[in-house]
């Protein structure tokens, strides 16, 4: 089992900055992908960045050039850099990672983009 914690969501004006967090815990060790989602009310959850064991990283067309999805591993932690926030990032975002072929959620925490 993985449990996830996330946090750093909150209220920001169009154009400001937040930093998402996300603390692994429990069997941690063998986790392939890191990633964050997100959902809009009336909407899917989508896929907003991933990152590889390897490093490598991808994202959404929406976020490109706004957001950064980096991983601290000593701390167990990933996290989501947002940049340049527009009113429609505004969403639950959710960190997402995958381990020995089963995936595991956070709680999610509210991201609104708002003046």
């Amino acid at each position: 089992q993985v449990q996830l914690v996330e946090s750093g969501g909150g209220l920001v004006q169009p154009g400001g900055s937040l930093r998402l967090s996300c603390v692994a815990s429990g069997s941690i060790f063998s986790i392939t992908t890191r990633a964050w989602y997100r959902q809009a009310p009336g909407n899917q959850r989508e896929l907003v960045a991933v990152i590889t064991s390897g490093g490598l990283t991808n994202y959404a067309e929406s976020v490109q050039g706004r957001f950064t999805i980096s991983r601290d591993n000593a701390k167990n932690t990933v996290y989501l850099q947002m940049n340049n926030l527009k009113p429609e990032d505004t969403a639950v975002y959710y960190c997402n990672v995958v381990r020995a072929g089963i995936r595991y959620w956070g709680q999610g925490t509210q991201v609104t983009v708002s003046s």
